[in-house]
């Protein structure tokens, strides 16, 4: 079969033959339906080397899954061979106390997950191929009725992270409540969807380019702001000089953080979602009273239900662009180089 494959670090995706994967006891093939193509894949093509994570290449990319089950393996139950699935993407070790209940991307036992921090598309081979070997059956997820796997795919990091940021949240997002989503790209235009889906607040995009505002606009925010120098000041303004209860980055760069600190409300959160690498000094008067600011990697397994169970309502839509699997680098170059609006997803 044909998959799309990370030779090495710093290298570019080449298209090659490789034998059709056959499951072992407890395992599944998915016949992939769609993969996503996610901007961290542009990390592991340019940025990281040797060391930067516990595995290397090579490896069949694409972290975003959906299809249809193609074999099971012995002692796999509740999966028959035809059945529309999503590939839960962390692969944890499924037996620590956070794999238990669905939250492998904080595996406290990584030494015995399959790979290390990583899943299928992160140092295992993933989806941008014709099949796809899932080592561990509580991984394949079904899709709920009316769910195409070209709109599931891309939900479950695209939906599925964005999703647990703001579901951690949700106290904090009521009727008088304001949010900021900075960045309205490929996860951000998702999270500005959840949000209306999901809570009651009211919704501020913030970017850089007018296209993406724009998107923000269709994606349901109720204001949308291009950012600058003044944008902190006229976050406050609009809401009554109190600032945003909620403040989801998903860029992660330093004027990113920066705005996030100074439009937030005191006892607000400040989400950073994005892997931009800025930094944020924090110290007793650099932040407003109480804001608490953390980190968020990806989400748990009851979560991607949830937001399965959202795009089968049409309730969180993704905007996508397909590609074949001939046509994935061309998607990677769009990504890279800006030209790509929202999502793309690569059919076999």
């Amino acid at each position: 079969m044909r998959a799309l494959r990370l030779p090495s670090w710093k290298s570019e995706p080449e298209l090659v033959e490789v034998d059709e994967p056959t499951p072992g006891p407890g395992q599944v093939v998915v016949k992939i339906g769609a993969a996503g193509a996610c901007h961290s894949d542009l990390h592991l093509m340019h940025d990281f080397e040797a060391g930067a994570v516990p595995w290397n290449p090579p490896f069949t990319l694409g972290h975003e899954n959906a299809g249809w089950v193609h074999a099971v393996g012995d002692g796999v139950t509740g999966l028959t061979v035809g059945q529309p699935v999503a590939v839960y993407g962390p692969w944890g070790c499924g037996t620590c106390a956070r794999c238990r209940v669905g939250v492998d991307p904080y595996c406290e036992n990584i030494a015995e997950a399959p790979v290390p921090g990583g899943g299928g598309g992160l140092g295992l081979d993933g989806g941008m191929a014709e099949y796809m070997l899932v080592p561990q059956a509580r991984q394949v997820v079904p899709l709920p009725d009316g769910l195409d796997p070209v709109l599931a795919a891309p939900l479950t990091d695209a939906g599925l992270t964005p999703y647990h940021a703001i579901r951690r949240s949700w106290p904090k997002l009521g009727p008088t409540s304001t949010a900021v989503v900075i960045g309205v790209g490929g996860l951000g235009h998702v999270g500005v969807q959840i949000l209306k889906a999901t809570t009651s607040a009211r919704v501020i995009a913030v970017d850089t380019r007018e296209e993406a505002l724009k998107l923000g606009e269709e994606c349901g925010a109720d204001l949308t702001m291009l950012s600058g120098e003044g944008t902190a000041e006229e976050i406050r303004r609009a809401t009554g000089g109190r600032g945003a209860d909620v403040v989801l980055d998903f860029v992660g760069a330093d004027p990113t953080l920066a705005l996030g600190v100074a439009a937030a409300r005191t006892v607000g959160d400040l989400t950073i979602v994005g892997i931009g690498g800025g930094t944020l000094p924090v110290s007793f008067f650099s932040v407003p009273y109480e804001v608490s600011i953390q980190t968020t990697y990806w989400g748990s397994r009851p979560e991607l239900i949830e937001v399965l169970e959202l795009g089968a309502r049409g309730l969180v839509k993704p905007k996508a662009t397909t590609f074949g699997l001939d046509e994935a680098v061309v998607a990677y170059r769009k990504m890279a180089d800006g030209t790509l609006e929202g999502r793309a997803v690569v059919v076999p």
